[in-house]
């Protein structure tokens, strides 16, 4: 069952997962993810549930936070909440499946990892998941919804920190800084060394230099 309710909430509360155990839910994930738009690297997703009574002042979608605010909500996520799994799909499989499928593809996994099965998924954006489970998909959920805002932390965190060993293994491309984004310096790296094995060969701004050394 797809609910597509209540989606009118303004900033980040329990009210979706309150709304959802009114309903006789009572494990449910926040779903979201980091990395659809960048040229290298994977899109990660994570799933996360909180407990019932779960409050951490300045959690809210990652995009809205620092990075060093993300360092600081991570940990504390990870030790309040009931359950949560981080899901990864690479580079080479978005060029497989294209970046659509791959965050979806990503989202199951995450899913999959969680040590409590869920039953309601809570997803930020528009397109439910092929999974046979209740969930409602939330516009803008990263912003709305406190589990969905906690597992859009989490997907930050750790693909910034992939992007940061995959700096130490190709310095030259300066994902440290961008962390894979299309970014001028970027752009101008990969126009001088040809993409890495971390590049998206689909994605323009890649593909059009294939023809150089893939390092």
């Amino acid at each position: 069952m797809n609910l597509d309710l209540f989606n009118a909430t303004p900033v980040s509360t329990l009210l979706f997962e309150t709304q959802a155990k009114e309903l006789g839910y009572r494990a449910i994930a926040g779903v979201d993810e980091a990395g659809r738009g960048p040229l290298a690297g994977p899109v990660v997703a994570a799933a996360v549930i909180l407990p019932d009574h779960f409050n951490l002042p300045g959690l809210n979608d990652s995009k809205k936070v620092t990075a060093k605010k993300r360092e600081s909500l991570y940990p504390q996520i990870c030790q309040q909440a009931a359950a949560f799994g981080v899901g990864v799909a690479t580079a080479g499989e978005i060029d497989q499946i294209n970046i659509l499928q791959a965050t979806l593809l990503a989202m199951r996994r995450a899913i999959a990892r969680l040590s409590i099965s869920p039953d309601h998924l809570l997803i930020d954006g528009i397109t439910p998941l092929s999974l046979d489970i209740s969930q409602q998909t939330i516009k803008k959920g990263d912003s709305r919804s406190l589990s969905v805002a906690a597992a859009s932390i989490i997907a930050k965190v750790v693909r910034d920190r992939i992007m940061l060993s995959f700096d130490r293994q190709l310095p030259v491309y300066g994902f440290s800084q961008h962390k894979g984004y299309g970014t001028l310096q970027h752009r101008q790296a990969i126009r001088q060394f040809g993409p890495s094995w971390q590049h998206r060969k689909t994605f323009a701004g890649v593909k059009e230099h294939l023809g150089q050394a893939d390092d």
